[in-house]
């Protein structure tokens, strides 16, 4: 199997609104919620792919040869590539019921851990997204980072618990997701955070806490108080929020502002190549996360398929390495691309 197998496969059972696209730039799917899409125009999401797209790397290769080691080290678990899958919930209401929360995790997870990564697991309104998200996790031996919902406290201590119980390595909150209009006057209630909330929130995970859906540098230094080990810098894939700038475009002052504080940065939101991995740890992260394409790779091939992708992306992200010079991940400096 390869990609464009995965691809096409997937374009048979994922359901009207994602059209797995051979590029997942969000054109296609920009203005519609439930799927993989956002509301308003959608322009975020686009966005997004087009800045990563508009940075340029710099080829040199009057260096040493040799195989570029892609590890990467995070909260004390070596992985084999600085990239992971991101959290999605509910996929048989944003795709199709060819998987359920249970189905689509056990996949998924299992078959990240299996190669080389971890996969951060969603959250939703119904509460088995959860359950089943935290079993998957535990399953795994504990290589997921469950990703709750910014819920009321008493919604997030029950969650927190069963992320917990599942033995993860960490623990996730995207509170972006407070701008989700099918969050919006639900019950339970979710909402922004202030950072003594946020701080409660931290010691209850008793573990390395992540914070996603950062995007100023005013909002990585509130993070950073609030006692997070991580954060992700994320517009939610464009989905929450319309005219934001793109991630990309705001990475590089958050990771200055970070700089030597101990604050792991990840970032999302249109990274869609190996290459594309590359531009973001050359503009100050330590890791990536891909959701979308990986939605298709699971629909697309299941645990073959998630593999596929994963490969696909490793093998463009050493080669790029080696064409820039870099023989490991700490080698890859800002002066490798041109913005």
């Amino acid at each position: 199997m390869n990609y464009a197998d995965v691809l096409n496969n997937a374009r048979q059972c994922i359901g009207q609104y994602c059209k797995a696209c051979p590029v997942c730039n969000g054109v296609a799917c920009k203005n519609q919620i439930p799927g993989p899409g956002a509301k308003g125009v959608g322009d975020t999401a686009i966005r997004n792919y087009n800045k990563w797209a508009e940075i340029r790397v710099n080829m040199d290769t009057l260096c040493e040869n040799g195989t570029p080691d892609t590890g990467v080290e995070l909260f004390g678990k070596t992985f084999r590539y600085p990239f992971f899958a991101g959290p999605v919930g509910a996929v048989n209401l944003h795709y199709s019921d060819t998987y359920t929360d249970m189905t689509y995790n056990d996949v998924l997870v299992r078959a990240c851990a299996e190669n080389g990564i971890a996969a951060f697991t969603g959250d939703g309104t119904n509460p088995d997204v959860m359950t089943m998200a935290t079993k998957a996790i535990g399953a795994a031996g504990g290589c997921g980072v469950p990703t709750i919902k910014p819920w009321n406290i008493d919604t997030v201590k029950a969650k927190m618990e069963q992320a917990k119980a599942s033995g993860c390595f960490a623990i996730a909150m995207d509170v972006d997701a407070a701008g989700l209009p099918f969050l919006k006057n639900m019950t339970p209630p979710a909402g922004s955070k202030s950072v003594a909330e946020l701080a409660e929130i931290v010691k209850l995970a008793e573990r390395p806490f992540i914070v996603k859906g950062v995007m100023t540098v005013k909002g990585a230094l509130k993070a950073k108080e609030a006692g997070a080990a991580a954060i992700v810098v994320s517009n939610h894939g464009g989905r929450v929020l319309d005219q934001c700038p793109a991630t990309a475009e705001v990475l590089p002052e958050i990771a200055e502002a970070l700089k030597g504080s101990g604050v792991k940065i990840l970032v999302d939101g249109g990274i869609r190549t190996g290459v594309d991995v590359f531009k973001a740890l050359a503009l100050g992260a330590d890791a990536v996360l891909i959701c979308r394409p990986f939605v298709t790779a699971v629909y697309g091939g299941g645990e073959e398929g998630v593999k596929c992708y994963i490969d696909k992306i490793a093998a463009e992200l050493a080669d790029t390495m080696q064409m820039c010079g870099a023989h490991s991940l700490a080698e890859i400096t800002r002066d490798m691309v041109r913005i």
